[in-house]
């Protein structure tokens, strides 16, 4: 039951691109064998936004096995329990150095020139705006997930590594001026929209793109740098936002292998629904599943109070979740109705947005699996030790970690048995969401609950981003019985703005024992978030707005929803399990694994050793830089640090 990919032979076999000292040098050099007069602007803006889009190779990597792992969009056991792979880093490392900044710092580079020698089309000045609004967000990439990066990279000399602190001021600096800077009467030439794979040179657009982002940005530092944060967001908010879904920095996925090639298209990749969202789509909203699903799954709903099959020698107790120990036989009577757009119920073959990924094996399409009792089958005797369970109109969601012996025996986790994410969102037929509109809303009700001067208050901006989260997933004709809910979710937390009760400490669930089919019941108790606010906390407004803004993230931004959980500790996440210790995460244990802790999760990637290999002294100054050790436990500075 170790889900885990750190030793498949289908990852670790592509080759790395190592960088000698002189490709380092060669970086801070003008790429171009043309001069600054003959080169367009348009063109490395063109190229670093299509490189930042990941190819299959990159985007499986970082995307996927990073970024989803670690916000807990997928099951997978990378970040989530403290693992990283050197080659996997060293390939996303360099497709900075080598691609995405270089192209849009010289891009930048090429304007100043051309501006300083009067070599200038009309629109040449907001190419440049464009063009440093978007190096910001590459940048906030990278200090997001290494820490310390060079601010004066690219610029044709030897880079100093800044501490993440000043990388933050820089970029909300450079969001500020450019976005003031762009000029929206300037009318576009014939054929420059097709260079901008996001919005076409629409500047208006860019501008409320750069005004989402310092927000976005602003929020990173509400707790360690409080004024900042409130300066620069208040200041950002006074202006046009993403504010609707046709404003959404988004970028046409296409089919093939490309820098366009959806970054979820992978077909090994089972991109499971995982323990964490489940935990906060259970029963969140109130609204029943009779009313979301058609009648052939109406008989597979289950009452409210039902809590699924105990089968304690094959489900993992030693874990935080709260639903753990028991397999879900049927579909939750209650359910957020972006769950079954999100993802699709195993067996439902007919929906044509059920994934069958491998194309090549049956897996997707099997729901049958055996738990196995003995200590393996007799087949050649007619004998069996097989409980066969069937998986068809369930909905479950595995816990990672180590399960030992009961994982060992467990065969459930197979692609057929699981919730998988919708076909819609990997068959590179999707726009790709760099930012959505509900980002802007749950950011201003987070803003408005810290009491700072915004545009709209807490209650109706944070209605409006579930409105435009609703209105994405195709279920605004739930919306209106959704936000006056007041029903808990696995996690304890309510949708209503107005319902802040905690949850009571227990409630009591009926259950059935998988092995010898008798009912029982057990007292189900409400996970305690140990990193936030002791635990003591589980529907304030602030819980209420991770909550919604994590469902709403996923699946296209989960590097935010990673940020949301290392800044804040929300939503709750689950630890994995221990039945065996984990070597990555010495920190937790058989012991503890009831609490939180921020050692319980990976905070970030190391430097990859081709980088430490062969710019010494670079790395000792970012490392020196980042307020401890080199390590994936390594807080960033604008996050929790205990």
């Amino acid at each position: 039951m170790k889900n885990i990919f750190k030793k498949s032979g289908l990852l670790v076999g592509a080759s790395m691109l190592a960088f000698s000292c002189s490709d380092f040098e060669e970086i801070n050099v003008d790429p171009t064998a043309a001069t600054a007069e003959q080169v367009q602007v348009e063109y490395f803006i063109n190229n670093s936004i299509g490189g930042a889009q990941q190819d299959p190779h990159i985007a499986e990597r970082v995307f996927v096995l990073y970024w989803k792992d670690a916000g807990r969009m997928d099951r997978i056991g990378t970040l989530s329990e403290g693992f990283q792979s050197d080659s996997w880093t060293s390939d996303y490392y360099n497709g900075y150095v080598s691609a995405w900044l270089r192209n849009i710092t010289t891009g930048i580079k090429i304007a100043d020139d051309q501006i300083a020698a009067g070599n200038v089309k009309e629109y040449t000045n907001n190419l440049k705006q464009v063009a440093r609004i978007w190096r910001v967000y590459i940048m906030s990439e990278m200090t997001d997930n290494f820490g310390p990066i060079p601010i004066n990279g690219f610029q044709g000399e030897n880079p100093e590594y800044n501490n993440v602190k000043d990388v933050y001021y820089y970029m909300l600096s450079e969001l500020k001026e450019a976005t003031a800077e762009l000029d929206l009467t300037i009318v576009n030439p014939g054929g420059l929209s097709d260079l901008d794979p996001a919005y076409g040179y629409d500047y208006g657009k860019w501008k409320k793109y750069g005004n989402s982002l310092r927000m976005r940005l602003a929020m990173r530092l509400s707790e360690v740098d409080a004024s900042k944060a409130q300066e620069e967001f208040e200041d950002a908010a006074k202006g046009e936002y993403i504010s609707s879904l046709a404003d959404n920095f988004k970028v046409q996925e296409v089919p093939g292998w490309n820098s366009y090639t959806g970054v979820m298209t992978r077909q090994w990749n089972n991109q499971y629904l995982s323990t964490a969202l489940n935990n906060l789509m259970i029963g969140l909203g109130g609204v029943p599943s009779h009313d979301q699903l058609a009648a052939d799954k109406h008989s597979s709903i289950k009452p409210a109070n039902y809590i699924g099959l105990k089968y304690e020698d094959h489900f993992t107790s030693k874990t935080n979740d709260p639903s753990a120990g028991y397999w879900f036989d049927g579909l939750h009577n209650t359910m957020d109705p972006r769950a079954y757009d999100l993802y699709k119920i195993p067996g439902d073959f007919n929906d044509p947005n059920f994934n069958k990924y491998p194309s090549w094996s049956s897996a997707a399409t099997t729901t049958q699996r055996p738990l196995i009792i003995g200590e393996q089958d007799n087949e050649e005797n007619g004998e069996t030790n097989d409980i066969q369970v069937e998986a068809t109109n369930s909905w479950n969601a595995m816990v990672g970690g180590d399960w030992g012996a009961k994982g060992s025996n467990n065969r459930l986790a197979y692609p057929g048995t699981l919730p998988r994410l919708s076909h819609k969102y990997r068959n590179s037929e999707a726009q790709r969401i760099f930012f959505g509109s509900w980002e802007s809303y749950f950011l201003l009700a987070e803003a408005s609950v810290r009491g700072w001067d915004v545009p709209m208050g807490g209650k109706e901006a944070y209605e409006m981003g579930i409105t435009e989260s609703f209105e994405y997933s195709g279920v605004s004709q739930h919306l209106s019985a959704y936000l006056s809910s007041q029903d808990y979710n696995r996690a304890g937390t309510s949708v209503s703005w107005t319902h802040t009760a905690e949850p009571p400490a227990t409630v009591t669930m009926n259950y059935i024992n998988g092995y010898t089919g008798l009912p029982g019941t057990v007292e189900f108790k409400y996970p305690d978030n140990t990193i936030y606010k002791g635990g003591a906390v589980k529907n304030d407004l602030l819980t209420k707005i991770i909550t919604q803004k994590f469902i709403a993230q996923t699946p296209w931004l989960p590097l935010e929803t990673w940020s949301d959980h290392r800044r804040l500790g929300l939503p709750f996440f689950e630890n994995p399990a221990v039945e065996n210790p984990l070597p990555d995460l010495p920190a937790l244990n058989a012991s503890n694994f009831m609490t939180n802790s921020v050692k319980f999760y990976g905070q970030r990637l190391k430097f990859p050793s081709n980088f430490s290999n062969n710019v010494p002294d670079g790395y000792q100054q970012a490392v020196s830089q980042l307020g401890g050790p080199d390590e994936v436990l390594t807080p960033l500075w604008w996050a929790k640090q205990n």
